[in-house]
């Protein structure tokens, strides 16, 4: 990548945060269980809504470096433009910090730490 992660704003992050995570959801979905395309589709949607993204941040906050914490908080904190009604304001904002700690994570070529909290949150939500 030529642009610095470090520079980009904090939805940009979550942005592809949220394909990163969505990505590692559906793959562990699809390692390990036998479900049908729709199947894994609903179980994927359960497990990448806002609710479960910010139940999954509770799980790892603790094991969060200083660093990764302010990319959470500019991710948390970033303005956004509208809240999904199924979502509650205070969980969005915790998805979407979430979001672009992963997305940071990747960018900045960080795979075995982004791969060690996924791990975690997978772990724990299966």
């Amino acid at each position: 990548m030529t642009k610095d992660p470090t520079q980009l704003g904090p939805l940009v992050l979550a942005y592809i945060g949220d394909t990163i995570f969505d990505l590692y959801v559906r793959t562990n979905l699809i390692a390990s269980t036998d479900l049908t395309a729709h199947g894994l589709h609903m179980a994927a949607a359960r497990r990448v809504c806002a609710s479960a993204q910010a139940e999954a941040f509770r799980l790892i906050e603790s094991s969060l470096t200083e660093e990764e914490l302010a990319v959470y908080r500019r991710g948390r904190n970033g303005h956004m433009g509208t809240v999904p009604r199924s979502a509650s304001i205070g969980d969005y904002r915790m998805a979407t910090g979430l979001e672009a700690v992963i997305g940071w994570l990747y960018l900045m070529g960080r795979d075995e730490r982004m791969n060690e909290l996924m791990g975690m949150i997978i772990k724990e939500r299966s």
